[in-house]
């Protein structure tokens, strides 16, 4: 089992930044790729990003790609996403999320493990 808590979630205005966190525990090393999922009210759950397990190889939706980041720092097992240029089409509650290399993909049935979420709001 893996236990995945985000944090860092808040309201900002329209073109400012936030940095989310997930900190993952249990067997965290059961997995392999973490990444962060978001989802509007009204909407369906869709991807944003994923890294693998070295970090070196990172994956972005296009709505995304040139302002958001994901990094992981494995010593502390923790993935970050680091949101720049916000727009209010982000505002959603984000959630982290993990899998395995074998069955990564962007739907989210293809991922194991969820966080709790946290709420993003960008203001215009």
């Amino acid at each position: 089992q893996v236990q995945l808590v985000e944090s860092g979630g808040g309201v900002v205005q329209a073109g400012g930044s936030l940095r989310l966190s997930c900190a993952a525990s249990g067997r965290p090393s059961s997995v392999d790729v973490l990444g962060w999922f978001r989802q509007a009210l009204g909407k369906e759950r869709e991807f944003v990003a994923a890294i693998d397990g070295s970090g070196r190889s990172a994956h972005y939706a296009d709505s995304v790609k040139g302002r958001f980041t994901i990094s992981r720092d494995n010593a502390k097992s923790t993935v970050y996403l680091q949101m720049d240029s916000l727009k209010p089409e982000d505002t959603a509650v984000y959630y982290c999320a993990a899998t395995t290399l074998e069955v990564f993909g962007t739907n989210p049935g293809d991922w194991y493990y969820w966080g709790q979420g946290t709420q993003v709001t960008v203001s215009s």
